[in-house]
C-alpha cells in the first residue's frame, strides 16, 4: 500500500520542486534599429551636397515640365492672330498682341516689328537677319536650360565615388585599432558610408540623365516647331514687302 501511494506522490512532489525551482534567465541581446534616414546622416559629408544635389534636380524637373512645353514655345492661339494680323497689314496690333503674350513665338515678332518700326527704311534681308539672330537666342536658351541636369547627372556620381573613398580609407584606418568591439564597428561604419554614397550618387545621377534625354529631345521638337513659325511669319512679311516698294500706312504712321 506504501509503494502504491509513493507512485503517486512522487510526480507531484517532483512537479512542485521544478515549480519552485527559478528557471535560468537569459541575457536579453540588445537590438540597434537603425533608419534609412539615420544611416544617410551617418554617411560623411559628401552626403550633405548629394542630397542638395537631389532637391536642386527635382526643382529642374519641375520647371521643366512646366516651361519646356509646346503652349510655351509656339501656340495655336498667337499664330492665327499673328496671320490674320499680317493679311491685313495691322503691325502695331500684333505688335501688341506680342507685348502681350509671353511664348518664344511672340518674342521673335516683336523682335522683328520693333526693328521694322524703328528703321522704316530697312529691307526684308535685314528684317530676316534678326528674326533668325532672336530665334537662335531662344533656341540656344532652351538647349542651356536643359543641360543642367546632364551636369547633375555627371557630378553626382563622381561625388558619390569620392564618398566611396572616404569611407573605406575609414575602414581601412580602423583595422590598426585595438582589438575588440571599436575595431568592428569602425570598419562596419566606413563600409557602410560608402556604400550608401556610391548608392546615392547613382540614385541621382541615373534619374538626372533619363530626365536630361526627354527633356532634350523635347526642346529639339519645340526648336523646330519655332524655326517654321518663325519661317511662316517671314514668309507672310515677304508678301507684303513683295506687293509694292511703298512701306505700309501702319508703319509709316508710327513714329517711336
Amino acid at each position: 500500500m506504501k509503494k502504491f501511494l509513493w507512485l503517486f506522490l512522487a510526480p507531484a512532489s517532483a512537479s512542485s520542486l521544478l515549480a519552485q525551482t527559478p528557471a535560468p534567465v537569459t541575457p536579453e541581446v540588445p537590438r540597434t534599429t537603425t533608419t534609412m534616414l539615420h544611416a544617410m546622416s551617418q554617411a560623411g559629408p559628401v552626403m550633405v551636397v548629394l542630397l542638395i544635389l537631389s532637391i536642386i534636380s527635382v526643382m529642374l524637373v519641375i520647371v521643366y515640365l512646366l516651361s519646356i512645353r509646346r503652349g510655351a514655345v509656339v501656340s495655336h492661339g498667337f499664330m492665327a492672330t499673328a496671320d490674320a494680323l499680317l493679311r491685313k497689314r495691322d503691325y502695331l496690333g500684333l505688335l501688341a498682341v506680342s507685348n502681350r503674350h509671353g511664348e518664344a513665338i511672340a518674342r521673335v515678332v516683336q523682335q522683328v516689328l520693333d526693328f521694322t518700326t524703328k528703321n522704316p527704311n530697312a529691307d526684308f534681308e535685314q528684317i530676316r537677319e534678326i528674326a533668325q539672330t532672336e530665334g537662335t537666342r531662344v533656341a540656344s536658351n532652351l538647349n542651356n536650360r536643359v543641360t543642367y541636369l546632364a551636369d547633375i547627372g555627371m557630378i553626382a556620381p563622381l561625388l558619390g565615388l569620392l564618398g566611396t573613398v572616404i569611407g573605406i580609407i575609414r575602414s581601412f584606418g580602423a583595422l590598426g585599432a585595438d582589438v575588440g568591439s571599436q575595431r568592428y564597428m569602425q570598419l562596419s561604419h566606413g563600409i557602410s558610408e560608402a556604400l550608401f554614397n556610391t548608392a546615392a550618387g547613382l540614385a541621382i545621377g541615373i534619374p538626372a540623365m533619363i530626365f536630361y534625354a526627354f527633356f532634350r529631345g523635347r526642346s529639339q521638337r519645340l526648336i523646330s516647331e519655332l524655326e517654321s513659325a518663325v519661317t511662316h511669319i517671314l514668309a507672310l512679311l515677304s508678301l507684303q514687302f513683295a506687293r509694292g516698294s511703298e512701306r505700309t500706312p501702319a508703319l509709316l504712321e508710327s513714329e517711336f
